[in-house]
């Protein structure tokens, strides 16, 4: 492929949906893999909708999320402007070009009168849609209706007979015949182009070659290939990418879990995790293969492996995912993450030093989702417990267990720089010496050092928290539990 340039073009109306990041997602990966271009447009010609900072908002996730565009907004390239309501001229120019050559045409209906003709057609139980009334006005009258200033909207004329055949990328030959589409409306009585006309003019001028989006689009695609022909302009190749869906199957939504993009980053989801999980979702690789860097996935992405069956969102598959990511994360990227989290917590006093945490990343790598769980899993790394978990205190502590732990600190406080395997050499010998079971030091040991009856390799916490504060909780257990 030559020349290929894609583009995402949402509308400024909030957050970005999980569902806008894949689309995001693989246009970007269409583009690098061919050398293209990525563009993002603002779609804000229904003003009614847009929310203020929405479109920095989109601009700021984008970048967060590594699915950076090559020209848009702040990237201005030879053809913006990339936001819709700054090409308002433009939309009205080839809109009133349209009626000039009667492929479309002023309608003067007023909202009333379209109220009446729905409700009579679903009455009637027949599909509610424009009766046409204004396409065959006289010309004498509609000149008469714009001389007066009567409120108009412009409408394209679809062919009354007939079908239409367009080619997706994922689906294949789609054919939809003309008698179930509606004149749509292309130009608002407020100037303001809708979505059908606008989109297609931005992509032709902004040199579109593929348009990937939505499977929702895929009934407005036929009068999208009508107006590309209308004008005379080639037609891009389309990709409607398949539905998200919920556990139950219905349509991902909010009423069953978070659908923002900025959710999951405010939930500490690292960006590699939450963008590896959307590309599955609808695509696969061909093999077994499902962890993938971005450049990994720029590599094997094509169009010809997506599906056209909706993609279940499964959360559990996102936490796993986020897992493999963060353990093969390097442990100087773990550490700036967990310095900016503790930077925000009740802990963010304390001196730690980088070689501390970074002594408590290594033991937690393998029990950590989120980089989050290394302080709320394991708080016991930052400050001593002041408490102790009832149910270990009843099963792991005994009437022995202080004077056990008693001997037990001695034996710490002879060893000289102790190694993991220092430690459990001298717990062996003081069970040996007391003549017990090394499992009654081992567990009223973790209970006094962290508070908890389980968690990482208790000779890993006592590597981590050194001899001299393994010593300080070991003799604050013995004076606090009765």
């Amino acid at each position: 492929m030559t020349d290929v340039r894609t583009r995402f073009a949402p509308s400024p109306t909030g957050f970005l949906h999980v569902g806008g990041l894949r689309t995001a997602l693989y246009n970007y990966l269409l583009a690098k893999k061919e050398g293209g271009t990525f563009v993002l447009r603002i779609e804000d010609t229904d003003q009614s909708r847009k929310v203020e900072g929405a479109v920095e908002n989109l601009v700021d996730t984008l970048a967060w999320s590594g699915v950076q565009y090559d020209e848009g907004p702040g990237k201005e390239g030879e053809y913006g402007p990339y936001i819709q309501s700054q090409r308002i001229t433009l939309y009205q120019k080839y809109a009133h070009q349209l009626v000039g050559e009667n492929k479309a045409y002023y309608c003067f209906c007023t909202a009333e009168r379209l109220k009446e003709v729905r409700e009579r057609q679903i009455a009637a139980k027949l599909p509610t849609a424009y009766d046409r009334h204004c396409r065959n006005l006289p010309k004498s009258e509609v000149e008469k209706n714009l001389k007066r200033g009567e409120p108009h909207v412009i409408r394209m004329k679809i062919p009354l007979e007939g079908d239409l055949t367009f080619n997706d990328l994922i689906r294949g030959d789609v054919t939809i015949s003309h008698k179930i589409l509606d004149d749509q409306v292309i130009l608002k009585s407020d100037g303001y182009p809708t979505y059908h006309l606008a989109v297609v003019i931005d992509d032709h001028f902004m040199k579109i070659s593929h348009v990937i989006r939505g499977e929702e689009w895929l009934s407005s695609t036929p009068k999208h290939v009508l107006l590309f022909g209308y004008f005379g302009w080639d037609v891009p190749r389309f990709a409607h990418l398949p539905l998200l869906l919920n556990p139950d199957k219905s349509k991902l939504s909010k009423r069953q879990g978070d659908v923002a993009v900025e959710e999951y980053r405010l939930k500490g989801y690292l960006k590699e995790a939450l963008v590896n999980f959307v590309a599955l979702l609808g695509w696969n690789p061909g093999d077994e293969r499902e962890l993938f860097t971005l450049e990994e996935l720029t590599k094997e992405f094509s169009l010809d492996r997506v599906g056209s069956s909706g993609a279940v969102f499964n959360i559990e598959k996102l936490d796993w995912m986020n897992f493999e990511h963060l353990r093969r994360k390097p442990v100087e990227e773990v550490l700036r993450m967990l310095k900016e989290y503790l930077a925000n917590s009740d802990f963010k006093e304390k001196p730690f030093t980088d070689e501390y945490l970074s002594s408590v990343i290594d033991t937690m790598r393998e029990r950590m989702n989120f980089v989050k769980d290394i302080v709320e899993k394991s708080p016991y790394f930052f400050s001593p417990p002041l408490s102790y978990e009832p149910n270990a205190l009843s099963k792991r502590w005994k009437r022995s267990s202080s004077e056990h732990l008693k001997e037990l600190g001695e034996a710490f406080s002879a060893l000289n720089h102790p190694s993991t395997e220092d430690y459990e050499k001298a717990l062996h010998a003081v069970a040996e010496k007391l003549n017990i079971a090394p499992a009654e030091l081992i567990h009223p040991l973790r209970l006094a050092l962290s508070g908890v009856g389980s968690g990482p390799g208790l000779y890993d916490i006592l590597h981590v928290l050194g001899k001299d504060e393994s010593i300080r909780r070991i003799q604050a257990a013995i004076e606090r539990i009765p």
